[in-house]
């Protein structure tokens, strides 16, 4: 199936009390206000992971209320992690980060464990059923082996064996595509080599900030192959933006690593504001306009924040912010140079 995504997908992971705990009328006016502002292309992504199933049971529970009938929605639910009990005062994934919760979440990749969080999403979404899935951080589960050869080669094997189980639910026709979400984009290019995906998500790897020339070239092979490529976690878990946690980990200024990223972003912000252009709006620009994304993943915990979102993807930026990026070494190519055929031109070093 070749799919038509449009310009912005709409995260849930605020609907999963990322960062913050949100009440169920501030989560439902976020799904009100991605509905209304979509223009009838709505597509929202998902995961078991996010808030330990709480996003989804979120969403289910809002698009209900709403009254929002599943043919007027594209849901993608990226499998991997299974809801379990929370047995200490917070989950035992991605620690900090997390607020409120009241499941943990252990990840379980394998043909019987894709099934069983597939079937358990759809209990969560309450009835609606979504049309793409994929295996949900296939690198951590990977990096899970350690070093052992052995393990790593079995831990593969897994994941093949999940996706075995993602394409039976594609030829049973009960999901319409299958994909691929990582932080690790080496993973992903791996896994791409072996199973002929329909979608992939980058998730904290091509940004303002940070963009590898050997990703670009992926991206858009991938993008000439006919698979949609979603970009996502653009604002590094919101440092890019102004925010304390970078990939969700907390920063530090004093440290040596944390000082780096905020001598990079204290000269973004400068340029930013000489060309009197948002840290956001060129988080997404970027992310946007790599050869061969498709789609931005752009979630938010405020309902008024939707339409500036969808705004920030429809307006370009002059080429004098990106040459300025450049000049001054922020940037190692702006994604117009790219747009060449077999080519990237490379301007300074990789931000960081």
């Amino acid at each position: 199936m070749e799919i038509k995504l449009p310009p912005v997908v709409f995260g849930t992971s605020g609907l999963g009390n990322l960062f913050v705990a949100l009440d169920e009328d501030v989560k439902t006016r976020i799904v009100e206000a991605c509905y209304r502002q979509s223009g009838g292309r709505l597509v929202f992504d998902s995961a078991g992971k996010y808030g330990a199933g709480l996003a989804l049971e979120s969403l289910g529970r809002a698009l209900k209320r709403l009254g929002i009938a599943p043919g007027n929605i594209i849901i993608s639910n990226k499998l991997g992690w299974l809801r379990s009990p929370l047995v200490g005062r917070e989950p035992s994934f991605e620690p900090g980060v997390w607020k409120d919760l009241e499941h943990d979440a252990v990840q379980k990749i394998g043909y019987d464990g894709m099934l069983e969080c597939f079937e358990q999403g759809n209990e969560l979404l309450g009835g609606y059923i979504p049309q793409m899935v994929s295996v949900h951080d296939p690198d951590e589960y990977l990096a899970g082996a350690g070093v052992d050869p052995e393990v790593q080669a079995r831990r593969y094997e897994d994941i093949l064996d999940a996706y075995e189980a993602l394409f039976d639910l594609k030829r049973q026709g009960r999901v319409a595509a299958v994909g691929v979400g990582a932080k690790d984009w080496r993973v992903i290019k791996r896994i791409v080599r072996d199973v002929p995906l329909d979608w992939v998500m980058f998730a904290n790897s091509m940004t303002v900030s940070s963009h590898p020339w050997e990703l670009a070239y992926l991206i858009r092979e991938l993008g000439d192959r006919g698979v949609s490529v979603i970009n996502s976690a653009v604002f590094n878990s919101g440092f890019l933006v102004g925010s304390d946690h970078f990939d969700y980990r907390q920063m530090r200024r004093g440290d040596p690593m944390a000082d780096r990223l905020y001598r990079w972003r204290d000269e973004f912000f400068a340029v930013c504001d000489e060309f009197n252009v948002t840290p956001a709006a060129a988080c997404v620009q970027f992310a946007l306009n790599v050869p061969g994304v498709c789609s931005v993943a752009l979630q938010s915990s405020d309902p008024a924040r939707v339409k500036e979102n969808l705004e920030m993807a429809a307006k370009a930026l002059p080429d004098e912010f990106w040459q300025a990026l450049k000049d001054r070494d922020l940037i190692s190519f702006d994604p117009m140079d790219v747009m060449r055929p077999g080519y990237i031109r490379f301007i300074g070093r990789s931000a960081v």
